[in-house]
């Protein structure tokens, strides 16, 4: 069973919550996998998890290199696990089909666009058979509050 964390995105951008998770993911030992809704995001991303605090980051590559399977962190665009990742992040209109390998899956939408909080609720609903959901939201000061 797979462990999918529905993250409600209101109060803070993704830009300031993905790296946090990464890094807490990578703390685990876990490796990581961020898939994106197109090549854009991804590019964001990518100089996102190099630049987002001035005294660390986040070591990545973005997929198809050669050395793919010793990365850390990838980013993509499709539905491949080529670091043999524990975590995937699902962001900017990327959606989870399905539970796959993992132990844990993070699932993050903006509740600033009605299209993608109507796809969460599709996915919600989607893996809800053989998985254990809950979902996240920010509270007024920016902390994340388990709704269900």
């Amino acid at each position: 069973m797979t462990e999918i964390l529905f993250y409600h995105l209101e109060t803070q951008p993704l830009e300031r919550v993905l790296p946090v998770l990464v890094e807490k993911s990578l703390e685990r030992s876990w490796k990581v996998v961020i898939e994106t809704g197109s090549e854009e995001r991804a590019e964001v991303i990518d100089q996102l998890l190099w630049t987002f605090r001035d005294d660390a980051f986040v070591p990545h590559a973005r997929a198809g290199g050669d050395a793919d399977a010793l990365q850390p962190v990838l980013i993509t665009t499709r539905p491949h696990n080529p670091n043999s990742a524990d975590v995937r992040f699902f962001v900017d209109r990327a959606v989870p089909a399905d539970g796959g390998d993992y132990k844990r899956i993070v699932y993050m939408f903006s509740g600033h666009d009605p299209e993608a909080v109507t796809e969460a609720r599709t996915a919600w609903r989607a893996l809800a058979a053989g998985n254990e959901l809950t979902y996240w939201q920010q509270d007024a000061g920016g902390r994340w509050v388990k709704k269900g």
